[in-house]
């Protein structure tokens, strides 16, 4: 708060000049500063006198509080003082709009015109109807402007950037264009005022417009402008523009402005430069929750979750507390990384600061217990919702239908319709991958039709990938086939490829060729589509032609993707590769690796060398499938993790068969519940089952 400008010795009476009022005083000060205006009778008798006070009480810097405001109030009502006049009225109606009351700032300004002997200004008006903009009151808006064009006060530059923005405000984005349209000479708080008019619409697109034509005409901007250009260029990915206002900014020493500084973070962070975020982040002096929400948001979104938690563990370490934006982007990447420990701590936290649960955030929390694995989790937080919209009931639909739980599923679905909830096209993906999961056949084929029958949703290439891969899943592979064929739009890789996998689960090798030859045009870089036909051969002991096609992506340079599977242990993510060599615990986990393939041995596990390496003996082919990434994390759970505790990891990959097997053994024998998230699927493993059903 900054205090008074005069030294306490000036505030004698006889030492006070008659108008020389501090512009802004400290609320301790202004009694005595008021006692000697009173003393050397300037306060009654020079209305600039008065004035320099009144706005050094009502407006202090940096926010006028209630008290300040109180005595205000008081000073203008009761006096004493000279006549009101519109200074008076116009410092009062800025300190009431300041301060959060614009419905005051209407009532003064109402006053005003009872008044006989007090008429409104230009400045009256022009703060008169930012309160309208305030308050979205756009008629009250209309009724100050018939005055204002009554008054002549209609060409006054203020007058006219307050109603662009109030039109702006209020939605009616064409006839502040029109305004705007109609200033001459157009300064930077004007073009502002229309930027500010699109960007509060989100007229991301309009906003660059306009920025551009103000460099065609050479307009001054300043860092307001830039704020919002740089913001909008974020939401559209137009980097090139971003790039050269970051470039500018640098340049002109404006990134020391912390507005500006986190719209550029938030910019880069969108457009997928997360390095130059990064760099520009790191420099900031000081980050609000708006700049740690932008980096957490990139990270996240660029697939880089274990870089968001890390720069969140990090945003813990400062005085800034997470708001729902940051928790939305937090759980979001905990839901990716199966990060159960650090979300759980999320929800706590939202619990103890009493946030409320939005649509946003609740929908986040129940995406996250789901793909964690913790569906009972995922069900409270849906019922502690306390509105719901269609994205919430997919995310738990979805979330039922990837943990085998198909059924449950298709209940919420009829729950979502007697809720008078319509469901989205993203729904009907939940609810026919809920059949796919659960061999729901004909439940999937009504579904299917009744997307476009019932809801008039015509079908994407995404709903017909799901029916291929229920029609597969099901054994149905002629039928799947001739699904393809029969698409009324043209089938993309990966509906191609649900059907190469089903061929390689059920062992079809002439379809499987089919499939992988409509595939290779489209998408000949894929190491799966290689794999899954090699794996077919291999499974029906065909070993030259499995050789042939690993030998093919040899010569095309293609690598198969390595199998990596990520487990969290005391809110600390592991990450193993099949093989893998890194490891500082390395040697204690193959021990453990060895124990435990000995353990479920003695409980009839038989390796499965099918999806091992072609160019090695049978012993080599067994020690290779015995060194899964996921059977290392499991060791490595084993090793960490008291006994009876859950294990849970996710993997990148689909399991393959032996890993199935060894796992449902492993809960048996160790007594442990595993949760394994694949490529496709949930797997709660318990006493020697899978909640599958070994139907993957």
């Amino acid at each position: 708060m900054a205090t008074a400008v005069l030294p306490t010795a000036a505030l004698h009476a006889s030492a006070v000049p008659t108008h020389n009022t501090p512009l802004r005083a400290a609320l301790r000060d202004v009694p005595q500063l008021h006692a000697a205006l009173l003393k050397s009778g300037a306060l009654t008798t020079s209305p600039e006198s008065f004035h320099s006070f009144l706005e050094a009480t009502a407006l202090p810097s940096p926010v006028t509080s209630p008290a300040h405001l109180s005595y205000a109030i008081r000073l203008f009502r009761l006096g004493p003082r000279p006549p009101l006049s519109a200074p008076s009225y116009n410092i009062l109606i800025r300190a009431f709009f300041r301060a959060g009351h614009p419905e005051d700032a209407l009532h003064l300004f109402v006053e005003m015109l009872d008044a006989a002997n007090v008429l409104p200004d230009q400045h009256t008006i022009a703060n008169t109807v930012k309160s309208c903009a305030r308050m979205y009151a756009l008629a009250t808006g209309r009724g100050v402007q018939a005055y204002a064009v009554k008054r002549g006060f209609i060409v006054d530059r203020f007058v006219l950037n307050s109603l662009i923005h109030m039109y702006a405000s209020c939605g009616y984005v064409v006839a502040a264009q029109v305004l705007f349209d109609a200033v001459e000479e157009k300064g930077v708080v004007t073009w502002n005022a229309m930027i500010a008019g699109y960007f509060k619409n989100g007229d991301w697109k309009d906003v660059v417009e306009m920025f551009k034509g103000m460099l065609d005409v050479q307009a001054p901007f300043d860092e307001v402008t830039l704020v919002s250009v740089a913001t909008a260029c974020g939401r559209i990915g137009d980097a090139k523009l971003g790039e050269w206002i970051g470039v500018y900014a640098e340049e002109k020493g404006m990134v020391r402005n912390r507005n500006l500084a986190t719209a550029l973070v938030d910019m880069f962070a969108k457009c997928g430069e997360l390095d130059k975020a990064r760099r520009l982040f790191d420099r900031m002096r000081s980050r609000d929750v708006v700049a740690w929400s932008a980096m957490i948001s990139g990270y996240t979104q660029a697939d880089r979750c274990q870089e968001a938690l890390a720069i969140f563990s990090e945003m813990q370490t400062t005085e800034v507390n997470p708001n729902d934006v940051t928790l939305v982007s937090v759980l979001s990447a905990c839901a990716v990384l199966g990060a159960l420990e650090t979300g759980k701590w999320v929800h706590s936290y939202i619990r103890r600061k009493g946030l409320p649960l939005t649509v946003i955030l609740g929908t986040a929390l129940v995406d996250f217990y789901a793909k964690c694995g913790c569906i009972e989790d995922a069900v409270k937080a849906f019922e502690s919702m306390p509105v719901r919209n269609s994205w919430t009931w997919t995310a738990l639909i979805k979330g039922m239908a990837s943990n085998g739980r198909g059924r449950e599923a298709l209940e919420v679905f009829s729950s979502m319709r007697e809720a008078d909830i319509e469901p989205t096209d993203v729904t009907f993906i939940g609810v026919l991958l809920a059949c796919s999961h659960s061999c729901l056949v004909e439940e999937g084929r009504r579904h299917f039709d009744s997307m476009t029958q019932d809801y008039g949703i015509p079908p994407r290439i995404e709903h017909y990938g799901c029916m291929v891969d229920l029609l597969g899943r099901a054994g149905l592979i002629d039928e799947a086939y001739q699904f393809i064929r029969n698409m009324p739009i043209e089938p993309n890789a990966v509906v191609w490829r649900a059907l190469l996998s089903a061929c390689t689960v059920h062992k079809n090798v002439e379809i499987g060729e089919e499939a992988l030859k409509q595939i290779i045009p489209m998408d000949p870089c894929h190491s799966g589509n290689y794999v899954l036909l090699s794996n077919t051969y291999a499974s029906l002991g065909q070993w030259k032609d499995a050789a042939l096609i690993r030998n093919q992506m040899k010569e095309r340079g293609i690598e198969k993707i390595p199998g990596c599977s990520l487990i969290e242990l005391d809110g600390t993510i592991f990450e193993f590769f099949a093989e893998d060599c890194d490891h500082p615990q390395l040697r204690e986990i193959y021990e453990k690796v060895d124990e435990m393939i000995e353990n479920i041995k003695m409980a009839g596990y038989i390796p499965n060398t099918a999806d091992a390496r072609l160019d090695v003996d049978e012993y080599e082919k067994q020690v290779s499938v015995s060194h899964h990434s996921e059977k290392l994390a499991i060791a490595f759970g084993l090793m960490k993790s008291r006994p009876g505790a859950t294990i849970r990891l996710s993997k990148n990959l689909r399991v393959c068969v032996d890993c199935h097997s060894a796992t449902k053994l492993i809960s048996k024998v160790y007594n442990r519940e595993i949760v394994v998230r694949d490529r496709n699927r949930f797997h709660h493993f318990k006493d020697g089952v899978c909640s599958c059903n070994d139907y993957w």
